[in-house]
């Protein structure tokens, strides 16, 4: 399935369900995936600042799109931490990116995660959805031999629910693999 068969799938199966479903009376009303939002927090980047290119080229390789590096706010001497110093890497993707990158999630990164059991159902209460992953390896993009450091990061995705029973039916139909006790 390619990125215009998840967009047709959307189209053509998951609208008319979550219609039937939520009884919406315009395809207007139907929620829809807005973006998906890669964010991988570095604290350990304050002592090695390689790790930074490494993340920026490890995330551009998995999302297909450059990352902005994220910087720190307010000076911490607890975490030998200044102003303006780069703690993160972020992308955000949107259209046909973000369907090809979901399709890649949920068929080839998601069923590598060793025990699998499906992944947790809590939404934020706006209907979107954070994921944490544990470790990049996951992603087939990413060569285990030039691995440095095993990093996790946080896959948010973003809809147009104004509930979360709505955001996780459309999640749930987009094939995201939720634990089955919801």
């Amino acid at each position: 399935m390619s990125t215009a068969n998840l967009k047709k799938e959307y189209s053509e199966h998951i609208v008319p369900e979550l219609m039937k479903e939520f009884g919406y009376t315009s395809i207007m009303q139907v929620p829809v995936l807005k973006k998906i939002v890669i964010n991988q927090g570095l604290g350990a980047a304050v002592a090695d600042k390689k790790l930074i290119d490494v993340a920026v080229s490890e995330l551009a390789a998995i999302t297909g799109q450059k990352p902005v590096v994220t910087l720190s706010r307010k000076d911490i001497s607890n975490f030998k931490l200044r102003k303006k110093m780069p703690i993160g890497v972020m992308v955000t993707l949107r259209r046909e990116q973000m369907y090809e990158f979901l399709e890649r999630l949920i068929r080839i990164a998601l069923p590598r995660i060793r025990d699998f059991k499906g992944i947790d159902g809590r939404l934020d209460g706006r209907g979107n959805y954070t994921l944490g992953i544990t470790e990049q390896i996951i992603f087939p993009e990413i060569n285990l031999d030039s691995i440095t450091k095993i990093m996790g990061m946080n896959i948010t995705f973003v809809t147009s629910a104004q509930t979360d029973e709505e955001g996780f039916a459309l999640l749930k139909r987009f094939g995201l693999p939720f634990k089955k006790d919801k």
